[in-house]
């Protein structure tokens, strides 16, 4: 089985709606579909998911001038998945830190 959960989004906005509407934020695996990813939060953090919403989000093409001449890149696409729990559950993502 593949890794499903990469990492726990930790930004203001998502500090706001764990507070307000019990929702998460997660980066997940591309190929990952939301029934994987409920069961993979269920087995992690024991609780029980109500709805899970994904974002998919594509890598944008960057470009840097300098006196040797142009480079180019691309930032890396990525998954994310917002988890709404049911009533009364908690994920505590800063537990023993």
């Amino acid at each position: 089985m593949r890794n499903i959960l990469i990492r726990p989004l930790v930004t203001e906005k998502m500090n706001a709606l764990s507070e307000e509407q019990k929702q998460y934020g997660f980066v997940v695996n591309v190929n990952a579909n939301k029934i994987e990813i409920a069961k993979a939060i269920k087995a992690k953090f024991n609780v029980e998911v109500a709805t899970v919403n994904t974002i998919k989000y594509k890598g944008k093409t960057k470009s840097q001038f300098t006196r040797k001449g142009r480079f180019e890149g691309k930032t890396a696409s990525f998954k994310k998945a917002l988890v709404t729990l049911k009533e009364g559950q908690t994920i505590d993502l800063f537990g023993e830190v």
